[in-house]
């Protein structure tokens, strides 16, 4: 496992503390932080009145399955956002929660990757686009597996496909994973290209796993979600698993809840390694979500609360560093030649935090970088905030 960490290049936020470390920040006023996509609203009332509500759940031990109110609540949301029949996603086959989509993403390829693949060629395969959340690549490295990452550049719409990808290294492939809305750019994958997808996953015999944490934050047209996909072709949900959290989506990282949906041989299994050495969802907690997931009326609200900001970021820096309306999400993603060199810049000019996009990529054999280029901005604070703070940026860039 050591050898294993030492191949990670690093947190993305370490090595941003790393890169200013020499620094003072500059500019009026108090500095802020634009470098992590963590939501500032408050949290809606209803967590607090849930969890207060279940507190007796605090002196027991949480099962790895959750409750089956959880269950039914995640299902029926799925069910409602996404349009799929009744019968497609069965709330005690095909559902199970998780403490926010990071470890869930993390568990699944300990589920997902075995140590071979009983070929000569090499080692299991991770695919991955890049750049990607680090769990991703986290994940991939920790079982023992080969990533291979696909560049999400601007020329294939920031959305690389598997299909990219040669059927000798398919056969060697384990997982797969996508993540749509993307992260950072915000660009959304339409229905066909996942249904692509899954077909892949199916004839190759691997896992495709979706992370769908922003699908929530979308500006014009809700992102369709790969269980659409699977409802389309028609032939379950094998091979499939969708990933969602309550982190974006209702603005409570705190929180740390989401669920895994989809093949239930998956499922099955990550519940069963979450009982062993995994963490389970406490009661009260699972009591939130279960609220959470059942009310769509502050959703609509954050989406309105970010949509703002993105009104703000387009009337302060359209026209200027490759700036582009994300279709989704919440995150900038900005064309400024060298994103290590404009993140000390702003820091030290503008005081303002931003993460170099090449921290959020891995370089390729090459020497290159498809992030290097980019500053990505999280547009979370309130609208007041957001627009001192993209002025600060739209006079330092």
């Amino acid at each position: 496992m050591n050898r294993q960490l030492d191949l990670l290049q690093g947190y993305p936020f370490q090595r941003l503390n790393g890169l200013l470390a020499d620094l003072d920040s500059g500019g009026p006023g108090e500095p802020v932080v634009l470098s992590i996509g963590e939501p500032q609203r408050p949290p809606p009332d209803l967590v607090r009145r849930a969890i207060d509500g279940a507190a007796a759940a605090w002196g027991r031990y949480p099962p790895a399955a959750g409750t089956a109110e959880f269950r039914r609540a995640a299902a029926a949301w799925l069910r409602r956002r996404f349009g799929l029949a009744p019968g497609l996603v069965d709330p005690d086959r095909h559902v199970a929660p998780s403490p926010g989509s990071r470890e869930g993403l993390f568990m699944l390829a300990l589920v997902a990757v075995p140590r071979r693949l009983g070929s000569a060629a090499g080692p299991p395969v991770v695919i991955l686009p890049n750049p990607y959340y680090h769990t991703y690549d986290g994940a991939a490295v920790m079982t023992g597996a080969e990533p291979l990452l696909l560049d999400a550049t601007a020329e294939n719409g920031f959305r690389p496909e598997l299909g990219e990808v040669d059927a000798g290294t398919l056969a060697r492939t384990a997982l797969a994973y996508l993540c749509n809305p993307t992260n950072p750019q915000g660009a959304i994958y339409d229905l066909e290209q996942l249904k692509a997808a899954v077909r892949l996953a199916r004839r190759h015999g691997f896992i495709l796993a979706v992370d769908e944490c922003y699908s929530e934050i979308y500006d014009a047209e809700p992102p369709p979600g790969v269980l659409q996909a699977c409802a389309e072709l028609g032939a379950g949900l094998d091979n499939v698993v969708a990933l969602h959290s309550l982190s974006k989506r209702s603005g409570v990282p705190g929180l740390r809840s989401g669920f895994v949906a989809g093949d239930d041989h998956v499922i099955e299994r990550f519940v069963k390694l979450i009982g062993y050495g995994g963490v389970a969802t406490p009661g009260p907690v699972l009591a939130a979500a279960t609220a959470l997931w059942g009310d769509d009326a502050h959703v609509a609200e954050n989406r309105a609360y970010y949509r703002a900001n993105h009104d703000i970021a387009e009337r302060l820096l359209g026209g200027r560093a490759g700036f582009a309306r994300p279709a989704a999400g919440f995150f900038l993603w900005l064309e400024v030649g060298d994103g290590e060199a404009a993140a000390r810049r702003l820091w030290r000019q503008a005081g303002v935090k931003a993460m170099p996009g090449g921290y959020m990529a891995s370089d390729r054999a090459d020497g290159g970088n498809p992030g290097r280029r980019y500053l990505r901005l999280a547009l979370v604070h309130e609208p007041a905030v957001t627009e001192a703070a993209l002025a600060r940026v739209a006079a330092h860039l």
